[in-house]
């Protein structure tokens, strides 16, 4: 019941709909969905079950530790790792051990992303929230006074790196985006 704590993490972007914000997780699962169909466009060969296993383990950490605004300059910015480090250790460690070890070896491996699945997974997450917000127009970028050049700034080198076709198609949308109020 402790991951039911996810639907109640509310993040900053908004539905395709525009409707309400998303929360983590449908964030997760968007996530894993996403990992199943851009599978083939990764550089990279990457293990898809694996991948979707990552997606949806790699934000578990919210329930305690909150969701950090990808655009955040500030604390909650400098105090994330930490946060979210002593959550995996909490919440791995509800877990039968063979489970904890499993979904926190998963959630290492993205947090370093050093393997093709963690780099496919990091990319999908920055490029999840990306695409909500060109499908109901910019609102949260608006409202923050988050820039196209911020947005390719923060994850266009992610992206690239591991769905270098997808990147061209999203900076295509993304050239094509009204500026930021200021």
């Amino acid at each position: 019941m402790e991951l039911d704590q996810l639907k109640g993490v509310i993040r900053r972007n908004r539905l395709a709909d525009g409707s309400r914000l998303e929360n983590t997780a449908e964030h997760s699962w968007h996530l894993g969905m996403a990992a199943i169909v851009f599978s083939p466009f990764a550089r990279e060969p990457i293990d898809v079950g694996k991948a979707v296993a990552m997606a949806l383990a790699h934000d578990v950490v919210e329930i305690d530790a909150g969701d950090t605004f990808a655009y955040d300059e500030g604390e909650a910015s400098e105090s994330k790792a930490a946060r979210e480090e002593a959550a995996a250790d909490r919440l791995f460690g509800l877990l039968p051990s063979a489970q904890a070890s499993y979904l926190r070896d998963l959630w290492d491996e993205y947090e370093r992303g050093d393997t093709p699945e963690a780099r496919y997974v990091m990319a999908i997450d920055r490029m999840a929230p990306m695409l909500l917000n060109m499908a109901e127009g910019g609102t949260t970028w608006r409202e923050h006074g988050i820039t196209p050049e911020r947005v390719i700034d923060r994850n266009g080198h992610h992206i690239e790196l591991a769905l270098p076709d997808v990147w061209q198609l999203a900076r295509t949308m993304l050239d094509a985006m009204p500026p930021a109020e200021s």
